[in-house]
C-alpha cells in the first residue's frame, strides 16, 4: 500500500501540534522543510509514495542544497526529514528511516553575543524624557536581562503573569511548557512603573489587548518584531552593539549568572531548556574569569612550587658529585 507524500506530511504536521504540542514557529519550520524536500523528490521520483524514499534521495537534496544554504541550515532540514520518517516508522508505515543513515554536515559552532555588565547597565539605564514609550522599553530591557525571557515569551506576557510580591514570572515557553522564573528588585520596579503608565493609556479608550502587559500607544500586545527593532535601537543609542539582538540579553543572563558561581542545572530551569547540553552552549564564561579560578586554584598558577629542604639538598649534592668516565661506566 502506498503512502502519498502529502498525507504523510500532514499527518506529520498534526502530530507535532497536537501530540508533541510543538510551537507554532517550529511546526511552520518543519512543514517548510518537508515541503522543500518534496518539491525536489517528486521532480524527479516515479511516485509520490513517501515510503519509497531512500537515503540516495535525500543524499541528493542534500547536495542539490549545498551551493545556496548554509551548513547549518542544511543541518536543520536534515533533521526535519529525520524527524518525520520517525514518525511514519513508529506507525509501521515505514520499515526504515532513511535520514537516518545520511550524515549530518559539519556545522562551526560560533559563541552567542552577550554584552557585558557594564553595557547591561547602560541598556537599561533612562533615556530621554521617561516617556511612555521610554519608560516601557526600559521594563522590557530589565525582564529579557534580568529574567532570561526569549522575546516570544516576553510578549505572550500578561498582567497576572508577575507575582509582585514573591517576583515570580510564570512564563510559557517552548512546547507550550509553563516554567517559574525569578524576577530580579530592578526589573520588578521597572515593571511597577509601567503598569502605572500602562493604566493610564488604557484609560484614553485604547484596550483591544486589555490584559497584555506590554503595549503600544495603541493598546495592542507588542509583537516580537517591535521589541526586536527596539533592542537594536537602543543598542546603537548607547554604543553597546550595532546590531543588538534580544536573545544577546538572554545570553548575557545566563553566562552572568554562571560566571558568579550558579549552578548549570538551575540555569537550565530558569531558561527552560530540555536538555543541559543546550544550557552549556548557551553560557561562555569569560576568558578573565577563567584564568582568575585557575590562578587562586591551581598550585603552579603563580610561580613553581619550592622543594623541601631535604629535596632541594640532595638534588645540589647529586649536580656536584663527580661523575666518572662513562666509557668506564660502558665496559664494566
Amino acid at each position: 500500500m502506498s503512502l502519498p507524500w502529502d498525507q504523510a506530511a500532514d499527518l506529520f504536521t498534526a502530530h507535532l501540534a497536537d501530540e508533541r504540542r510543538m510551537a507554532d514557529k517550529t511546526v511552520e519550520t518543519y512543514t517548510a522543510a518537508l515541503a522543500e524536500f518534496a518539491a525536489f523528490y517528486l521532480a524527479h521520483a516515479p511516485t509520490d509514495d513517501a515510503r519509497q524514499v531512500t537515503a540516495d534521495d535525500i543524499r541528493d537534496y542534500l547536495a542539490d542544497l549545498y551551493d545556496r544554504n548554509k551548513a547549518a541550515s542544511i543541518a536543520k532540514k536534515l533533521a526535519a526529514l529525520r524527524s518525520f520518517f520517525a514518525f511514519l516508522k513508529r506507525q509501521k508505515w515505514v520499515d526504515d528511516n532513511p535520514a537516518r543513515a545520511v550524515k549530518t554536515p559539519k556545522v562551526r559552532r560560533t559563541l552567542p553575543a552577550i554584552v557585558s555588565v557594564d553595557e547591561a547597565l547602560r541598556l537599561v539605564a533612562p533615556h530621554g524624557d521617561d516617556t511612555p514609550q521610554d519608560i516601557r522599553d526600559r521594563a522590557i530591557l530589565e525582564m529579557l536581562y534580568g529574567s532570561g525571557l526569549r522575546v516570544s515569551e516576553l510578549v505572550a506576557l500578561n498582567l497576572d503573569s508577575i507575582d509582585h510580591e514573591s517576583r515570580i514570572v510564570r512564563v510559557l515557553g517552548k512546547g507550550s511548557k509553563e516554567r517559574l522564573v525569578p524576577v530580579g528588585s530592578h526589573a520588578a520596579r521597572a515593571v511597577d512603573n509601567w503598569r502605572r503608565v500602562r493604566t493610564d493609556i488604557l484609560r484614553r479608550g485604547h484596550a483591544p489587548d486589555a490584559h497584555a502587559l506590554f503595549i503600544s500607544r495603541e493598546g495592542t500586545r507588542l509583537s516580537v518584531r517591535s521589541v526586536q527593532r527596539m533592542v537594536r535601537a537602543r543598542g546603537l543609542e548607547t554604543g553597546t552593539r550595532e546590531s543588538l539582538h534580544p536573545h544577546a540579553l538572554r545570553h548575557s543572563f545566563a553566562t552572568h549568572l554562571l560566571s558568579s558561581g550558579a549552578d548549570l542545572r538551575a540555569i537550565q530551569e530558569m531558561l527552560g531548556h530540555a536538555s543541559l547540553s543546550t544550557t552549556q552552549r548557551y553560557t561562555h564564561v569569560s576568558i578573565d574569569a577563567l584564568s582568575r579560578v585557575y590562578d587562586n586554584a591551581h598550585p603552579f598558577a603563580q610561580q613553581p612550587p619550592r622543594m623541601s629542604a631535604a629535596a632541594d639538598k640532595h638534588t645540589n649534592t647529586a649536580a656536584t658529585a663527580p661523575q666518572g668516565d662513562p666509557n668506564e661506566a660502558s665496559t664494566k
